[in-house]
């Protein structure tokens, strides 16, 4: 993981809203941690729809996410919605990571680091990232935090 500041806004160049709904509540009044890998997950999403539509005979089938970790920073509350940032934050041979964000206004609620890999679908082993994939990946990589 590189030196993004996951809990800026400024960090994420692709978001996304969801709704906080009334089931996605814990017995403590919180929203629960299935509801946050869900808002997460339609972060990754949108990000997909958003910029990997534009290759061309890519096949963007075949990715599994390997590692997920959550941070969570602030309790997320019922009613409201929230703003998912999704930005690319690695970039390997096989294998990207996205950094993410969850924040209700300026609130940054919980961050994520999800790597994933493309596997044959075959084999079920690594295979490596077309060049073309990775081009666009570059677009879209965070820059590192800067010290003030």
């Amino acid at each position: 993981m590189s030196d993004v500041d996951l809990k800026d806004r400024g960090t994420y160049g692709t978001w996304t809203t969801d709704i906080i709904r009334y089931n996605d509540l814990d017995p403590n009044g919180h929203v629960n941690n299935g509801a946050i890998n869900v808002f997460f997950e339609d972060g990754r999403v949108m990000f997909r729809d958003t910029h990997f539509k534009t290759l061309v005979g890519e096949v963007l089938t075949g990715f599994v996410l390997a590692k997920y970790t959550i941070e969570f920073h602030r309790p997320l509350h019922f009613p409201g919605a929230v703003d998912i940032g999704t930005t690319i934050t690695r970039i390997g041979g096989s294998s990207y990571s996205f950094g993410q964000g969850i924040f209700n206004a300026a609130e940054c609620i919980a961050t994520a680091n999800v790597v994933q890999v493309r596997i044959d679908p075959d084999t079920g082993r690594s295979t490596p990232l077309s060049d073309p994939f990775k081009a666009l990946l570059e677009r879209q990589l965070a820059k590192p935090a800067r010290d003030e």
